[in-house]
């Protein structure tokens, strides 16, 4: 076919989902929200801060979905895998939910002018949706250095960074609701 432009090939990377440790369960149920994000960061490309205050993508790779989604989805698997709730889902999976775990990305890069490492930053708010009263806000802030080169270890640190957030998160939501 001619005058076909090709695409360039992107990597495509997932977030994992953490087992948090164990604790009490509560027979309350969680939805987890689709997160909100600044546009830089509501879509399928990686973060790069080559200077603060300076932000460009990641060269040859992408998320596997919009990144809240991504988020959302193993933010919503760790919830689950803590064994700490009766139910947790997501929109239109038909719970009758108890409370709302609703997330803003405010950081999800990596600072690469010099000591390279992962941020992430996520505002969370619990809420009640019986009344519809916030029951709790809090930041997590989760840094982990780059090991290695190249966009395999830029993810890997990334993943690490989100994984303490997320058992932090878990633990947090547990212990307020």
């Amino acid at each position: 076919m001619a005058g076909c432009a090709s695409t360039p090939k992107l990597d495509t990377y997932e977030l994992s989902a953490p087992t948090p440790a164990g604790g009490g369960r509560h027979a309350v149920q969680v939805l987890i929200a689709e997160p909100s994000a600044l546009k830089a960061l509501d879509g399928q490309n990686i973060v790069i801060e080559p200077s603060p205050g300076v932000i460009q993508y990641l060269e040859g790779a992408q998320w596997a979905d919009r990144l809240p989604k991504v988020v959302q989805a193993r933010l919503a698997d760790t919830f689950q895998k803590s064994g700490r709730f009766g139910g947790v889902g997501k929109p239109g999976e038909g719970l009758a939910i108890d409370y709302q775990v609703i997330v803003d990305i405010r950081a999800f890069e990596v600072r690469v002018d010099g000591g390279d490492f992962a941020n992430v930053e996520l505002f969370v708010r619990v809420l009640n949706d019986r009344n519809g009263v916030v029951r709790a806000s809090k930041t997590f802030t989760a840094t982990t250095p780059v090991s290695g080169a190249g966009n395999d270890a830029f993810i890997a640190a990334l993943d690490a960074a989100f994984g303490e957030a997320a058992v932090d998160i878990v633990n947090w939501s547990a212990g307020v609701i």
